[in-house]
């Protein structure tokens, strides 16, 4: 039978993170699942959560005028889910969507905020690799940016 904190601990998120943090995070940590097509989060609404998607892919999307919603980033296996848990005001900056059947290990913001503040090495450890997820977001939204405005240009 598979922990959760084992789990944790083989996902690249967490991988090489010290224990007692493992066990920390754990204590916020649920396994969830979402259905195709399923809203997860929409975005300015309060965001509350994050995910560690084990299985499955989840499309970011932003509502664009007069096109409907314009998909900025699909993740997949391996992916975490949202950011804006850690960042005030803790709005949600875009809809995610399920694409296929997906399974996550969902973890409560709040509960993970107070135990960074209880924590601060802990709270340094999230933030860094939160940071460097929020890095490769902005290179794949730029050239999904660059895809759509060399759409519009030809």
């Amino acid at each position: 039978m598979r922990t959760l904190e084992g789990v944790l601990a083989r996902h690249p998120f967490f991988g090489g993170m010290d224990p007692r943090y493992l066990q920390l995070a754990v204590g916020c940590a649920a396994n969830m699942r979402f259905a195709a097509g399923e809203l997860i989060f929409r975005e300015g609404h309060p965001a509350n959560h994050f995910y560690l998607i084990r299985a499955g892919r989840i499309a970011l999307e932003t509502p664009v005028l007069g096109r409907g919603s314009l998909t900025v980033q699909t993740l997949g296996d391996g992916d975490i889910l949202g950011w804006s848990w850690l960042v005030p005001p803790y709005n949600s900056r875009f809809d995610a969507r399920a694409v296929e059947a997906t399974r996550a290990i969902g973890f409560d913001g709040k509960c993970l905020r107070d135990k960074c503040e209880q924590d601060h090495e802990l709270g340094y450890e999230l933030q860094k690799r939160v940071i460097a997820v929020l890095g490769e977001h902005l290179d794949a939204t730029r050239f999904r940016l660059l895809d759509i405005y060399a759409d519009v240009i030809e």
